[in-house]
């Protein structure tokens, strides 16, 4: 396993981070003791950051990987986790207001069986673009609520996220220095869009730590193929599928590539998050990170995604 330097938080990260969205049951259900022994495989083999949210699964992510957490060194890992998105009975909800980033930096705390947490992340905020305030908001109120929780060690520190790096980049412009030490952005950093690119430069100007995330561009770069309410368009959709069928001609699985490419293509990007709740998934792709890429293999599926490379979609 590979370790980087995430930003200027003396934090040194796995090139493979543990995303536990999938511990919440987001893409299946799963059998909650398979997903605790996802957790300790993920550990045992050298990843050292976990990322969760209380919105993964409606607090079901994050109660899981707490039990998994009891019987794991405190030590052996960085815990992220976020606030700002919701959702209850299946209904989202977002509330970036200082009083509940505060009130659910405790709560996430109390789920995790934790008493601090390494990063705390503001949770997509594109969403509060289109609320009251828009991504002012972020920047008065959230962000200053979070400060004041890292001045008391509760956080050590701070992050945001997003799928658009635009927003990143406009929070960090209007943030104070050194408020915000760490970006995490998915999708954009993955065989079919590498848009995160773009934007390193600003983000290591700024001391920045950068995090990508679903370097299977959240199931178009697999074999099982996107699922039904995957938001990338057909054309997108399709170009992937074709691509996947020419990996499984070769012999090379496109999962494969694709976790390959995000974690080894970029040194500038410190961790890449991956998502399973299948001990055998974790080892599989620790495996798959730990082997040399075939970059010919890399020019020749982006030549058959061919126009739909860098194609965006909206979060969802």
């Amino acid at each position: 396993m590979v370790y980087n330097e995430l930003g200027k938080t003396g934090m040194k990260v796995s090139n493979l981070g543990f995303g536990a969205s999938s511990l919440g049951g987001v893409f299946h259900n799963i059998r909650e003791e398979e997903g605790i022994q996802a957790v300790h495989t993920a550990v045992e083999n050298g990843i050292n950051l976990i990322d969760v949210s209380p919105y993964y699964g409606h607090l079901k992510a994050e109660i899981v990987l707490g039990k998994a957490l009891k019987d794991i060194p405190r030590e052996k890992y960085y815990l992220s986790t976020k606030v700002g998105r919701y959702g209850k009975d299946g209904v989202n909800t977002w509330d970036y207001s200082a009083k509940r980033a505060t009130e659910s930096v405790y709560e996430s705390m109390e789920r995790l069986n934790v008493d601090y947490i390494d990063l705390i992340n503001v949770h997509d905020i594109e969403f509060q673009a289109d609320l009251p305030g828009g991504l002012q908001k972020v920047v008065d109120e959230t962000l200053p609520a979070l400060v004041e929780l890292r001045k008391k060690g509760i956080v050590k520190h701070i992050g945001i996220t997003d799928l658009q790096p635009e927003n990143l980049k406009w929070v960090i412009e209007h943030s104070e220095s050194g408020v915000v030490e760490s970006i995490l952005n998915f999708c954009h950093y993955s065989l079919n869009d590498t848009l995160l690119v773009d934007f390193l430069g600003f983000f290591e100007q700024h001391n920045v730590g950068v995090i990508n995330a679903s370097p299977f561009s959240m199931g178009l770069l697999s074999q099982r193929g996107a699922p039904a309410w995957h938001p990338a368009g057909k054309d997108l959709q399709r170009a992937c599928a074709k691509a996947a069928a020419y990996c499984q001609e070769k012999g090379y699985p496109i999962d494969k590539l694709a976790i390959q490419f995000s974690t080894s293509m970029n040194p500038r990007i410190a961790s890449t998050l991956f998502s399973s709740a299948n001990p055998q998934n974790v080892l599989k792709n620790i495996k798959y990170v730990n082997e040399p890429i075939d970059e010919q293999l890399v020019k020749e599926v982006q030549a058959i995604i061919g126009d739909q490379m860098f194609v965006r979609w909206k979060n969802s």
